[in-house]
Formats: C-alpha cells, structure tokens, sequence
C-alpha cells in the first residue's frame, strides 16, 4: 500500500504541545524505520525528546500516518541537532524528506547545526550545506558521519 502525502505540509511542533496520539505516531515511524527496518535494537526513546526546546518535524498522510519526520535538538552550546530524519518505506521518492530538512535549515539558518549522516546519505545533507568533519564511524552496524553547517550571516549593505 502506497500512502499518498496530505498536500505535504511541514507540520512543527515542540514536544508539549503535541497531541499524545501524534507523538506516538512519530515515535511509531521511528521504530518502524530505525529499529525494525534497518535492524538496529538501539534505545529509540532516548530522553531527548522531552526537552522544552525539542522540536518535531512531520508530514501526515491523509489517512493519518506520518510519512516522514525529523528531530530538531538544542545543545547546551547553542548548536542546534538534527536527527531521527525518516520517511515511511511507502512514500519514499516524494520529496519528503528534502521538505523537512528544509524546514529545519531555515529555523537554524542563523545557528551552527549538526548531524549524524548514514554515509549513503551525505550528499543529501551536503545539499543543505553539510560538511563533513570527521571520519566515518559505525553506529548499531551502520555506517555514518558526522556532518556541520555554520550559520548563514546575512549580507550587510550600505545604505546612503
């Protein structure tokens, strides 16, 4: 069954203000693609999701499953983590996933931001201005980097 997005909007959202049945939707994703799909038992539900300043990024399908998601951390040094980026197994190829890293770029666009990249994915994240800084290592048996994007500063100019 291929589920079809719901106009694809990015839906935001700290973690307090989320409907419990949506966030456990989300974490259902994560389970299905991090934990079953890619066979990692790994601690999922590691704490980080109940911070004040944890933010959500999802698409809903119009018969309520999410089809994509990502994280949005903030460390205590003011850099900003992206992580647990998913889409569904059935709506891969649809942009999802180039929506929700959009949408957290430009929430960070004036902060330092980091992420850990499966290598096969690196030149998606390099698209948002991801670098690599670091040699690749293996998590839960899969390959990743660790990847930096500096903030965007804005163009100053003179006005006369």
């Amino acid at each position: 069954m291929t589920l079809q997005p719901l106009a694809t909007a990015v839906q935001r959202a700290y973690t307090a203000d989320l409907d419990a049945s949506d966030f456990y939707r989300m974490l259902r994703l994560r389970v299905d693609v991090f934990v079953v799909e890619q066979e990692c038992p790994y601690p999922e539900l590691d704490g980080r999701d109940l911070e004040d300043s944890t933010r959500h990024f999802w698409v809903d399908s119009a018969d309520d499953y999410v089809l994509g998601y990502l994280r949005l951390l903030e460390d205590p040094d003011g850099t900003y983590r992206i992580g647990r980026v998913c889409t569904a197994k059935s709506a891969r190829g649809l942009g999802i996933a180039r929506k929700l890293m959009r949408a957290a770029v430009a929430e960070v666009q004036n902060s330092p931001a980091v992420l850990s990249a499966q290598t096969y994915a690196k030149g998606f994240y390099a698209s948002f201005g991801f670098v690599e800084v670091g040699d690749e290592y293996l998590e839960d048996g899969i390959p990743h980097v660790d990847m930096r994007r500096e903030p965007r500063r804005a163009s100053v100019t003179a006005s006369r």
